[in-house]
């Protein structure tokens, strides 16, 4: 069994037998988008769905959550004028696009954790994990948005973790760490988490590159990501998500 933070079908592979995989719905179909859940001062429930567009659910009057949050969504785009009902001024509220949003899904969603230096193998692990090179892996709306790959058995929660602080002369290189408690491993199996970068110190308009720091199953890794830090954030996050896996926090 795969045990996953959102729901993944094996779609097909590519030249390089690199498995493709879709998020996948069985009644309303694929992911078609990445998004961050928010609520704006006048109450307003939207989507945000790149650096600098956002979505007007028409079909959602409120968050399904109770806190800023990742989330895979379908989502079909539709006109103002279809739907004079909801929007009898044809005003989107400052929003870019209108859509009905057909299946939503949160992604763990965690704020970073410091750095203890010698003591983070034991408060965090240091177990082997991959990260997988896919649509949903980016940094985007001040969020690092990973889909991670490693081994489970099934029987006992993983924790995963990002660490800030790591390096004095640069604060944008972070470190995923992941811990299985042990658990047994049996089969591969991908998951996806979010981690909340506002923390980070502003880059005031400016793209910056975050450097990624990994141990994975052949050894140290490292990867750049494109990060712009965002003007407003969605308030503090516990270190414990919303997910549909138990086997994750």
């Amino acid at each position: 069994m795969l045990f996953t933070a959102a729901a993944v079908m094996l779609s097909a592979c590519n030249d390089d037998d690199e498995p493709t995989y879709q998020y996948f719905d069985p009644t309303t179909g694929f992911a078609n988008a990445l998004v961050t859940t928010k609520t704006a001062d006048d109450g307003t429930f939207f989507l945000q769905i790149t650096d600098d567009k956002t979505m007007l659910p028409c079909n959602m009057s409120k968050s399904p959550y109770n806190r800023e949050m990742r989330a895979l969504i379908n989502y079909t785009e539709i006109k103002a004028e279809d739907y004079p009902s909801f929007l009898p001024d044809g005003d989107l509220k400052g929003c870019d696009m209108l859509v009905k949003v057909n299946w939503i899904d949160s992604i763990l969603t965690k704020m970073p954790v410091p750095d203890l230096l010698d003591k983070n193998d034991e408060a965090y692990g240091n177990d082997a994990v991959e990260i997988v090179k896919d649509w949903v892996t980016i940094a985007e709306d001040g969020y690092l948005t990973l889909r991670f790959r490693t081994m489970w058995g099934g029987h006992t929660m993983h924790r995963i973790n990002l660490i800030a602080g790591v390096n004095a002369e640069n604060p944008y290189e972070v470190e995923l760490r992941h811990d299985a408690q042990g658990d047994m491993a049996t089969a591969w199996g991908d998951a996806l988490v979010a981690f909340d970068l506002n923390s980070l110190p502003d880059t005031e308009g400016a793209t910056v590159k975050l450097k990624l720091r990994w141990r994975s199953f052949s050894g140290e890794k490292s990867a750049e990501f494109d990060f712009t830090s965002r003007k407003a954030t969605g308030g503090e996050l516990p270190t414990e998500g919303l997910t549909k896996n138990r086997l994750l926090k």
